[in-house]
C-alpha cells in the first residue's frame, strides 16, 4: 500500500468530511517554497502550509538550532522552573512587541493562545470583585477551536453543534470601508447593554473569513472606545504575525495598541508547536496577589518548550534580516502588480493587497459556499497544477513563504488567471 492508502486505515483529518472528501495527497518531503508528494508531483506551497512557514520549508538555519537545543535541553516543566531560552526569547520579542506589552505566557498553538487571553480578561474582572462575562467580537471571525475561541468565532458551521454550551458573545460588524460607523455604533450599543469585559478581532484582516480587510484607522477607533469604557482589547495576531502584512505586527499599523496580543503559527517558522500571548503590566498584577486564587490557573505540559523557543529565536532571527525584509517588500510589489492586471478581469469582483496577502473576489450568481462546489473545484485545479492554494467559497488567497522565487510566484498568478475561465 501507498502513504495515501495507509493512511485511510488510522487517521482522521481537519476539517474533513471523509465520506465525500477526495484522498489526502501524500507529502514525502520539503524545500523552500516547494513540496514533493509520494509520486515525486512537485507543488508550490502558495499557502505557507496554513500560513506557518514563511521561511520554506526544511530550513537549515532553523533545523540547526533545534538540533543544538536537543542536544542541550530538550524539554523540562515550566511551572516552578525557567530556562536560557524562554527567557531569551521574551527578551527578544519585547524587542519587536508594542511597548505597552510587558508580560508573556506561552502555550502550545493558536487556538489555546486565544482561550488564555480571554480566560484573562474575565478573570481580570473577578479578581477585581467586578462581573463582567461578555466577549465583544466581529461578524464571521474565526479565533480557533478550543471552547472559547470557538464562541468567538462567527463562522456557524464549524461552531453550530454546539451553540448552547458558550461564553457570551456579542457581534458587531466588521469596519470594512462604509461600514465604520456601523462598526463603532454597534460597539458602543454592545458595552452599553452588556457586562463586556473584553473586544477581540483579527487586526485589519479576517484570514478564515476570506481575507477580509479593514482601515487600521477604524480600528484605532474600537480600541479607543474600549479604553474609555474600561474594557479589554484583545488582538488575534495568529496569522497576521512575523510580517505576513508588511510589518512585524499587524498593530504596528495602529496608534492604539491592544491589551493582549495572540502570537502563533509563524512563530517557529513551521517547525514546532508553540503559541504566546502578552499582556500589559497592569493586567499582570491584577493576578498578583498573596490570594493564591488570584493566580491565572492554565498551563500545559510543553509550555515554553526549550525546543521551540530555540526555533523561535531562530525565525526571530531570519525575519529580521535584510534579506527576509527584501523578500517581503518583493511579494508585496508582485502582489501589487497582479492585482492591478487582474482586478478588471470580467469574473473579478474584488482584488486586495496587504503585506504578502493577496486575496480576490470571483463574481458569481449567488453566495459561494465555504466548501461548496465552486471552492472545491478551484481546489481542484489548483493541486491538478501542482499549486497549493486553499480558496475560501469564492475568494481565493495566496500567502507564500517571503522566500518563494519571482518565478514561482508568477505561475501561482498564471494558474490562478486559468482557474478564472473554469469558473
Amino acid at each position: 500500500m501507498n502513504l495515501t492508502e495507509r493512511d485511510r486505515q488510522y487517521l482522521w483529518h481537519p476539517y474533513t468530511q471523509h465520506k465525500t472528501a477526495a484522498p489526502p495527497i501524500a507529502i514525502a518531503r520539503g524545500k523552500e517554497a516547494l513540496l514533493w508528494d509520494e509520486n515525486n508531483k512537485e507543488y508550490i506551497d502558495a499557502i505557507a502550509s496554513w500560513w506557518v512557514n514563511p521561511f520554506g520549508h526544511s530550513n537549515t538555519f532553523i533545523a540547526d538550532a533545534i538540533y543544538k537545543q536537543l542536544t542541550t535541553l530538550e524539554h523540562v516543566l515550566f511551572g516552578g522552573f525557567t530556562h536560557e531560552p524562554a527567557i531569551v526569547l521574551s527578551e527578544k520579542l519585547m524587542e519587536i512587541l508594542p511597548n505597552n506589552q510587558k508580560k508573556i505566557f506561552f502555550s502550545d498553538n493558536g487556538s489555546t493562545a486565544v482561550e488564555v487571553a480571554i480566560k484573562v480578561a474575565l478573570q481580570y474582572f473577578f479578581n477585581k470583585g467586578e462581573k463582567r462575562t461578555t466577549i465583544v467580537a466581529f461578524e464571521n471571525a474565526f479565533h480557533g477551536d478550543t471552547f472559547a475561541a470557538m464562541a468567538a468565532s462567527g463562522i456557524s458551521f464549524y461552531t453550530q453543534a454546539f451553540q448552547g454550551m458558550f461564553i457570551d458573545v456579542v457581534r458587531i460588524p466588521v469596519p470594512v470601508k462604509g461600514q465604520e460607523e456601523m462598526s463603532y455604533i454597534a460597539l458602543q450599543e454592545a458595552i452599553k447593554n452588556n457586562n463586556v469585559a473584553g473586544f477581540i478581532f483579527e487586526p485589519l484582516v479576517q484570514g478564515a473569513a476570506g481575507m477580509v480587510m479593514f482601515e487600521p484607522e477604524a480600528l484605532d477607533e474600537l480600541i479607543k472606545i474600549c479604553q474609555e469604557n474600561k474594557v479589554l482589547t484583545i488582538a488575534d495576531e495568529v496569522m497576521t504575525g512575523f510580517g505576513k502584512t508588511g510589518k512585524n505586527f499587524a498593530c504596528d499599523y495602529l496608534q492604539t495598541q491592544p491589551d493582549m496580543i495572540c502570537l502563533s503559527k509563524a512563530l517557529t517558522g513551521g517547525t514546532i508547536p508553540m503559541a504566546i500571548t502578552t499582556f500589559t503590566q497592569d493586567l499582570f498584577d491584577a493576578f498578583y496577589s498573596d490570594d493564591i486564587n488570584k493566580a491565572l490557573f492554565h498551563g500545559h505540559t510543553f509550555t515554553a518548550n526549550p525546543t521551540g523557543c530555540a526555533a523561535a529565536l531562530a525565525s526571530l532571527e531570519l525575519l529580521q534580516t535584510d534579506a527576509m525584509q527584501a523578500n517581503i517588500l518583493r511579494v508585496n510589489q508582485s502582489h501589487l502588480a497582479f492585482q492591478k492586471q487582474i482586478e478588471s478581469h470580467p469574473k473579478v469582483k474584488t482584488a486586495r493587497v496587504l503585506g504578502v496577502i493577496f486575496a480576490l473576489e470571483i463574481k458569481t450568481e449567488s453566495s459561494a459556499s465555504y466548501y461548496g462546489t465552486l471552492r472545491n473545484k478551484l481546489y481542484d485545479f489548483f493541486i491538478e497544477n501542482g499549486v497549493i492554494l486553499r480558496p475560501v467559497g469564492n475568494i481565493v488567497y495566496i500567502l507564500p513563504p517571503y522566500i518563494i522565487t519571482t518565478k514561482q510566484l508568477e505561475k501561482v498568478y498564471h494558474v490562478v488567471e486559468k482557474a478564472l475561465e473554469i469558473v
